[in-house]
């Protein structure tokens, strides 16, 4: 039975063969049609130049390995660790406010109004690797200290004493904005982070 199984396979792929000798192999239409770009100037330009196109995509690979190992928390060299990005992809998102007081972020969730559900995230100030979710509540702003926690030397993040963990702070806020979980409501509405 498996001699016969073999040959089933073997026929298709030798009539291939036979076919299409020097044929090269096909490359799918997403492949096709993808082109190099430079998003460095206010508008994108299409690389034309296969040459600057190599030469960008090198470049490109140097920064991203360089802004890696800057952004490496935990002292490792090795480009892109899990941990470490799980550590540093929250400062992407507009819920997070990055180094701002308690007062100030008490200030921009009044000044976006003071609405159930409306939230920031903060990098802690008394605590360096803790964060804060700022949340208001009844007319009421309320401050929850994210702690990260260490499970078999994998960092995950926690609202509520290790109960619940996840691995980066987006997950955090996606469960909460689905489950109120430890929290009075809801997460509802992001502040916007505003650039002066």
């Amino acid at each position: 039975y498996g001699m016969l199984l073999y040959q089933n396979y073997r026929i298709p792929q030798q009539r291939k063969a036979l076919l299409s000798p020097f044929s090269t192999p096909v490359r799918s239409v997403s492949e096709n049609s993808l082109v190099a770009m430079d998003f460095s100037g206010q508008t994108g330009r299409v690389i034309e130049n296969p040459a600057e196109a190599q030469s960008a995509a090198l470049e490109e690979g140097h920064a991203w390995r360089k802004r890696s190992t800057r952004m490496n928390i935990l002292g490792s060299q090795s480009p892109l660790h899990p941990s470490t990005l799980s550590t540093v992809i929250h400062r992407t998102q507009h819920w997070f406010h990055g180094r701002i007081s308690r007062e100030e972020s008490h200030r921009i969730i009044k000044q976006q109004g003071l609405v159930d559900g409306l939230f920031l995230l903060r990098d802690s100030q008394s605590n360096p690797k803790a964060f804060v979710l700022t949340l208001c509540h009844h007319q009421k702003i309320k401050n929850f200290q994210i702690l990260p926690c260490e499970d078999d030397g994998q960092t995950f993040f926690s609202l509520d004493d290790g109960n619940t963990k996840f691995s980066d702070l987006i997950q955090l806020v996606d469960f909460y904005q689905l489950n109120k979980g430890v929290l009075p409501c809801k997460l509802k509405h992001h502040c916007i982070r505003v650039a002066l």
